[in-house]
């Protein structure tokens, strides 16, 4: 991979330059003005005999130790990682501004469902609003008190609301447009009444859906439990034990099924366990697995 800087006048002129020298090869890194008009970092990968992009190695070595699909791989390879990825992959935000539709989060059994609405629900408050939050899981024992404990040390009630008419009784507490997030008991998106359980309180309660699904997990068995969960309408991915696990090839091909990369479980703190997922935090994170498994041998 070969990086060259660009200054002119203009971002346009700059651009011209870039495209008549590079053509459609070269990647954007950065742009920033200068006092000679802007200056434009560029990346771009020599081509063989055939007009093919050489992949990058590093990104290829850092795909393989993670297990990427085969296919994603070699789309990610093909220019600096962080760009690939925000080409490849979809990065968004949950959205939880006051008035927004109500949030659910499943997953499978141990995801960190109740953990992760826990630290969104302490990021609200933080930020000064005040959240309705609703736990539906009427099957693990404890499920209510675990959520209880962090509702308590934050000054709210939890509603608990495990069958469509109760959730929908819980959600006229809502005042001024609260958030609300909605912890769902965990889900098999594969068992019929586990399926049809979860769509009705995802109907009466119009809400959003993001899956959390912890890292580390074998990539098909990620890539169908997200499948599963799209087509229950599932919009967002929350990847968990970001801090536990070194292999992320079943994130990657989580969100390969289309899936919002949202947030990030990095560690158990309630505030701050929990960072936005963006390219650029994805890629240091694939990268610096492979060299951390190295140094422990």
């Amino acid at each position: 991979m070969h990086l060259k800087l660009y200054r002119a006048p203009s971002t346009r002129a700059a651009m011209a330059l870039i495209r008549a020298e590079l053509g459609d090869q070269a990647f954007i890194l950065s742009t920033r003005k200068v006092a000679e008009g802007v200056e434009i970092t560029t990346a771009w990968e020599p081509q063989n005999a055939q007009g093919v992009v050489s992949p990058d190695p590093i990104s290829q070595r850092c795909l393989q130790f993670h297990g990427a699909p085969q296919a994603l791989a070699d789309e990610l390879a093909r220019g600096p990682l962080p760009h690939s990825l925000a080409n490849s992959l979809r990065f968004t935000d949950l959205g939880l501004e006051s008035g927004a539709r109500p949030m659910m989060f499943a997953g499978p059994p141990g995801a960190g469902k109740t953990l992760t609405v826990a630290r969104l629900a302490t990021r609200l408050v933080m930020a000064g609003a005040q959240p309705l939050v609703i736990t539906a899981d009427g099957r693990r024992a404890g499920a209510a008190e675990q959520l209880a404990a962090f509702t308590r040390l934050l000054g709210l009630d939890l509603v608990v609301a495990s069958h469509p008419m109760t959730l929908a009784r819980a959600l006229a507490r809502r005042v001024g447009g609260a958030p609300v997030l909605i912890d769902l008991p965990g889900t098999s998106p594969f068992d019929p009444a586990q399926h049809d359980e979860m769509a009705a309180l995802a109907a009466t309660a119009q809400a959003r859906i993001a899956l959390v699904l912890p890292s580390g997990m074998d990539v098909a068995e990620a890539a169908d439990i997200a499948q599963g969960f799209s087509v229950l309408g599932a919009e967002y991915l929350i990847a968990t034990r970001l801090d536990v696990a070194r292999r992320l090839g079943g994130v990657l091909a989580a969100a390969a099924t289309g899936l919002g990369l949202a947030e990030a479980g990095i560690g158990p703190g309630a505030a701050d366990g929990l960072v936005k997922m963006t390219p650029e935090f994805l890629s240091d994170r694939l990268l610096q697995a492979p060299q951390r498994a190295e140094r422990s041998q």
